[in-house]
């Protein structure tokens, strides 16, 4: 906290430079799997963040049922590329109509999100990609 605050207060913050055998990160697709069909990978790593591009329910069901889907997808992407809900930093949450945001949230907060729950953003777009129904959820987590 005492940094953010000199930060906020407008001083700098000078990370300390790195040693000859620390190793660079490097941005990689940490699927494993080829993302030829689309222009995007579902989830890159870089150092030990992971970005997870955004999943959409590609089954129609009650906004409970969509978070559910929703929310296992991700989990199981971060399970494959080593890591958890536990360790997510942050959330955004496109939803097709917001006034279903308390019946989402009830489904969100029983999830395994560790001692602190991760930031978060909740939006609704103009609208979703074609075959996506309800939401559509990103995160950045760590391994």
């Amino acid at each position: 906290m005492k940094n953010a605050t000199k930060v906020a207060m407008g001083g700098a913050l000078v990370a300390p430079a790195a040693s000859a055998q620390t190793k660079a990160a490097v941005k990689k697709d940490a699927t494993g799997k080829s993302q030829k069909a689309f222009p995007f990978t579902t989830v890159v790593s870089f150092g030990n963040l992971l970005f997870v591009s955004g999943i959409g329910c590609r089954v129609q069901g009650t906004i409970e049922e969509e978070t559910k889907w929703v929310l296992d997808e991700v989990e199981k992407n971060l399970v494959a590329a080593g890591s958890s809900l536990e360790k997510v930093l942050k959330v955004n949450i496109f939803m097709e109509d917001i006034k279903q945001f308390d019946r989402m949230n009830a489904v969100y907060k029983t999830r395994n999100w560790g001692t602190v729950f991760p930031a978060r953003n909740t939006v609704q777009p103009a609208a979703l990609p074609a075959g996506d129904y309800g939401l559509a959820i990103d995160c950045i987590a760590y391994v």
